[in-house]
């Protein structure tokens, strides 16, 4: 289905700007959006099995961007999370 809208150009830009953040065309992030919000429509008045919560899990986190580095060992070891907090006492 193709649909045309006059968007402002304050609108467009911004639009433009979060596909590009996310690497994703235009087109893919309104798609994506529009999908996000029709699943959340239908699954607001029922109870999603615990199958239906996980693939929805999963759309949502595919829909995020992969490309972030991940931390390294040390950025995420106990010695560095506590580093602050016994410096100060």
């Amino acid at each position: 289905m193709t649909i045309q809208l006059d968007l402002k150009p304050e609108t467009e830009a911004r639009l433009i700007a979060q596909a590009a953040a996310r690497g994703m065309s235009v087109e893919e992030l309104i798609s994506a959006t529009i999908d996000t919000l029709l699943t959340a429509s239908d699954s607001d008045d029922a109870v999603l099995s615990p199958q239906e919560r996980a693939e929805k899990f999963v759309r949502w986190a595919k829909s995020h961007n992969i490309q972030t580095q991940p931390l390294s060992d040390e950025a995420i070891s106990r010695e560095n999370i506590y580093r602050e907090r016994e410096d100060s006492q």
